[in-house]
């Protein structure tokens, strides 16, 4: 069975953006992440997503997990846990060319970490 790929469009939107921002990811006092490259993501009347580039965070802090979801839009999501926090993070490794600027970049849920935006 192949699961469908659907692309953005006037129905539901994407758009991606650099964020002028500096991002910071923290659990408890340990940061995980800070970078002044992050992209928002905005799809459709979601939140917007910051995608932050793995070179900007502390990979021996995330632990890969067997957990995977598909979306039609972006494709399929590999997700991560920090400690006791499990799938508190997710990336596209091979997002669909549509949202190609989220590879290698990786997102985390706001209601489980401290994410800090600090404009500039």
């Amino acid at each position: 069975m192949s699961r469908p790929h659907l692309v953005p469009g006037p129905d539901h939107p994407i758009t991606i953006e650099p964020s002028n921002a500096r991002v910071v990811v923290r659990v408890g006092e340990q940061v995980i992440a800070d970078t002044h490259d992050a992209l928002t993501l905005q799809e459709a009347t979601y939140p917007p997503v910051y995608y932050i580039p793995l070179s900007d965070v502390d990979g021996s802090a995330l632990q890969r997990t067997d957990h995977t979801t598909y979306c039609p839009y972006k494709g399929d999501a590999s997700y991560y846990s920090i400690g006791d926090l499990e799938n508190v993070v997710w990336s596209y490794e091979t997002p669909y060319p549509e949202v190609s600027p989220i590879e290698k970049r990786v997102a985390f849920y706001t209601n489980r970490v401290e994410l800090t935006v600090v404009n500039s």
